[in-house]
């Protein structure tokens, strides 16, 4: 996706980006969004919310296009939420037991933060125990080495003790 240079980035904040395929637009207003996906030509179509811009024209959702580009190695979520009136915090949640994994698929992205990182079940609990807006949330599907069943093949499965 490649975005156009923008004179005045910081307008655009709180606006949305909406993707058609072959072109991106940007500074779209959620009923506009709405009205773009509720229409048959462009249903689907990719949507992002921009939460910061930078003087350059640069967008910030580098997680995001990380999982784009690359998929993690496990199902995970990402919230960008607001604490108070100056304190945001981006919320990577996934499984426990993907450590390893997801550590190096974000080392193998070159993803960095901008701000301190800390993880572990504690920080989650810590995040949900805060009075806090989610502004954005998106959900990231991981690759899998297994082809999932769906419907009545999976429905037909279910008391089977050994699902592989």
């Amino acid at each position: 996706m490649k975005l156009p240079e923008l004179e005045k980035p910081e307008e655009y904040v709180g606006l949305y980006i909406f993707d058609f395929g072959d072109h991106v637009g940007v500074g779209f207003t959620a009923e506009e969004v709405a009205e773009l996906l509720e229409s048959e030509k462009y249903k689907d179509g990719k949507v992002y919310k921009i939460h910061r811009a930078y003087p350059d024209g640069r967008l910030d959702k580098e997680l995001v296009r990380l999982a784009v580009r690359t998929a993690p190695p496990c199902r995970a979520k990402v919230h960008l939420s607001k604490y108070s009136d100056e304190k945001y915090v981006v919320a990577f949640i996934y499984p426990a037991e993907y450590d390893e994994q997801v550590s190096s698929w974000l080392l193998d992205g070159e993803y960095r933060t901008s701000g301190a990182a800390e993880g572990g079940i504690e920080a989650v609990q810590r995040y949900y125990g805060h009075e806090l807006q989610i502004l954005d949330r998106h959900q990231l599907f991981g690759k899998s080495e297994s082809i999932s069943r769906t419907g009545q093949e999976l429905l037909a499965s279910v008391k089977s003790a050994i699902q592989r």
